[in-house]
């Protein structure tokens, strides 16, 4: 019975590691740059929120607050990072100038951070502290299962928004080829930003779950998160959507069984290693692709 806990709170726990792997999923997928700002815009999300709260802002509010700063803060990124690079260089997805501008952005919204709102652990109000059910002496936390079922749930829509939508074919036509789509009539300029809107959204109501599962903030809570979620899209497959939700559930599953049977001390172990196994027998991952930007969508 004890292990069937682990194995739900693991599932759990992985529900918020999907959205993060989700979102660096799109931009490695589509945009071929690992986006180093998803860390910095998950952890925005929970910490704007907090200081909302801390001004009189009704927890509710100061969340959406939270997921709305990350989502412009992602933009911003999209206009420094892809859009200006493509300007001044060409095709920006040939070049590793995005991603080391993006990890520069990192920097500086975290360090914005703690110079703002300080470094040490917030406690966040959480009015489901206490809200939990049980089903034949297993605890289900209605906000950890709430996590779960949104993530799945957000993750079903954008899959299927790719492959039915005008504005999901046109994401998928820059994915297989920017030049070619662009010859095709696809507005770049204006498709592009949504990848970075949508990876907004994902990290920062992420850190919004993650705010209220934990209900503490800190103005590093993004960088653990997202190393995690980097660990479950290789695991899954690199630039595949269901492929980031099935390595974000066994990181998951596999960080609570590895605190479970040997401590939180050596809990990185079984996951980089369980990374370092797979991409020895499988280097694309279990759902991945070998070419990044063909057909994964």
């Amino acid at each position: 019975m004890l292990l069937v806990q682990q194995l739900i709170s693991g599932l759990m726990i992985g529900g918020i590691y999907v959205m993060v792997a989700v979102a660096f999923t799109l931009t490695i997928g589509m945009l071929n740059f690992l986006n180093f700002t998803i860390p910095a815009l998950f952890m925005l999300a929970g910490m704007v929120a907090w200081g909302l709260t801390t001004v009189g802002i009704h927890w509710a509010i100061a969340l959406l607050g939270g997921v709305a700063t990350a989502t412009i803060a992602s933009l911003i990124v999209e206009r420094f990072t892809y859009r200006y690079m493509r300007v001044r260089y060409g095709d920006a997805t040939e070049h590793a100038l995005p991603l080391v501008s993006s990890l520069g952005f990192l920097i500086v919204f975290e360090h914005l951070v703690l110079i703002v709102l300080g470094s040490e652990i917030q406690r966040f109000p959480n009015p489901f502290s206490s809200a939990d059910f049980y089903i034949g002496g297993l605890i289900i936390g209605i906000p950890q299962l709430a996590s779960l079922v949104l993530a799945l749930l957000i993750v079903w829509g954008l899959s299927t928004m790719l492959k039915r939508s005008r504005v999901g074919r046109a994401l998928r036509s820059i994915a297989e080829n920017p030049d070619a789509s662009t010859l095709m009539g696809v507005n770049v300029n204006f498709i592009v930003p949504v990848v970075f809107i949508i990876t907004g959204l994902m990290a920062g109501i992420a850190g919004m779950l993650f705010t209220l599962n934990y209900a503490a903030v800190n103005a590093y809570m993004g960088d653990e998160v997202a190393a995690k979620a980097i660990a479950g899209m290789v695991i899954g497959g690199l630039g595949n959507i269901w492929g980031a939700i099935a390595g974000g559930l066994i990181v998951g599953v596999t960080e609570v069984l590895a605190i479970h049977f040997f401590g939180a001390d050596i809990v990185k172990i079984p996951i980089w290693g369980l990374l370092l196994v797979l991409l020895i027998i499988r280097p694309s991952g279990l759902f991945g692709h070998t070419a990044i930007g063909k057909g994964k969508f």
